[in-house]
């Protein structure tokens, strides 16, 4: 079986490139193309291998303005000659499902969510890249339309869908009109030191972009609960936004190496989560630190934290809304419960997320998918 895995683009190691990471540990034997390859530091967790890119690689500016030659990337994906395979796995958050596949390939399509960058994300896009208004906005507002057309079009391509939630199972079948499947991408459960000895701050971690709400959960520290500590571990955009609203409470440490992080989360009573996310890792490394998580309950984290404090196996609690004051509930609550939630209950939670288990699920998966469509070929 000759296998192709297809990602959207390769500048950084984040979220979607851990899963893609364990998808070509499944399959070491897969062949890698991507819209751009811009991994520069350590490749391997690539497994050293040599990424066919597209034509967008060699455009003016396109390591730091990749995203700018979105409407582009559709004809480029496409150029991708992909026929010598029997089966395509994209890895796609973007228009990496948007290979062209023929009757004789199967395409299995690992979908973080459908381009968000072109649906509920498109005024977010359109702000970061410089073209929220103008001439060059309506240029940019009609390309994105043009995207939502193609990249509906171009999910009958995909033979199966595989979600990384019932979160975004939902948000397939209300953009493609498909049913998917989920396999929860993978957590590094066993890189995260589990302690039981908390010490009295709270922590949050995250890229300071818009829609993680930093801005939401310092405000909160600085405006009510000034006798509590806030730590906060990451940069961005807003870091100097969120400097501004900080009060004394709040320890803003910007970005630190992994054994910070994972020093803090181990010993911080409590894990704040104010962002609607696809899965959402950072409150499920939290719990195997045995660190319980207080979120807004929201998007797929209903699914990776259990909120029930009467069913003794509470990781966390829920704040309705994206305000000051249903956040502050929560904490008032959290703080009520004076230890109920068991850093254990938070560990074992983890572990239904870890590296070993997506590989398992997905190798199965996959591997009885393509004995069905070889049968009925």
């Amino acid at each position: 079986m000759k296998i192709a895995i297809v990602h959207d683009w390769l500048v950084t190691y984040a979220g979607a490139e851990r899963v893609l990471e364990q998808v070509l540990n499944t399959f070491p034997q897969a062949d890698l193309y991507s819209i751009v390859d811009f991994i520069d530091d350590d490749r391997s967790w690539l497994l050293e291998k040599t990424v066919k890119t597209s034509f967008v690689q060699k455009l003016p500016f396109a390591k730091s303005k990749y995203r700018t030659y979105l409407p582009l990337m559709p004809l480029a994906i496409e150029q991708f000659d992909l026929s010598s395979y029997d089966l395509v796995i994209s890895s796609s958050h973007a228009v990496a499902k948007g290979v062209i596949t023929g009757p004789n390939q199967l395409h299995i399509c690992m979908c973080y969510s459908p381009i968000r960058y072109a649906w509920d994300l498109q005024h977010q896009y359109l702000r970061e890249s410089n073209m929220a208004g103008g001439f060059k906005g309506l240029i940019a507002r009609y390309f994105l339309h043009k995207v939502r057309i193609w990249d509906v079009r171009t999910a009958h391509g995909v033979d199966h869908f595989i979600s990384i939630s019932n979160y975004i199972s939902k948000r397939v079948k209300k953009v493609y009109g498909r049913q998917s499947d989920v396999i929860y991408p993978p957590v590094y459960v066993d890189d995260f030191t589990y302690n039981e000895d908390k010490e009295d701050y709270y922590i949050t971690s995250s890229r300071m972009v818009p829609y993680k709400r930093i801005d939401l959960i310092v405000s909160t520290f600085s405006n009510h609960f000034k006798d509590k500590t806030l730590v906060v571990i990451g940069d961005g955009p807003e870091f100097e936004k969120i400097d501004k609203i900080a009060g004394d409470n709040v320890l803003l440490l910007g970005h630190q190496p992994f054994s910070v992080l994972n020093e803090k989360l181990s010993k911080a009573k409590a894990y704040i989560f104010a962002a609607e996310e696809d899965f959402g890792i950072a409150p499920l490394e939290a719990q195997a630190c045995g660190t319980p998580v207080i979120a807004y309950g929201a998007g797929a984290a209903l699914e990776t934290i259990h909120g029930d404090v009467n069913n003794g196996n509470a990781t966390g609690i829920f704040f309705d809304d994206q305000t000051e004051e249903s956040l502050s509930l929560a904490i008032n609550e959290f703080e009520a419960l004076d230890g109920l939630i068991s850093s254990e209950s938070c560990r074992k939670n983890a572990n239904r997320f870890s590296k070993d288990r997506f590989c398992r699920e997905l190798e199965k998966y996959i591997r009885t998918k393509y004995i069905t469509w070889n049968d009925n070929d």
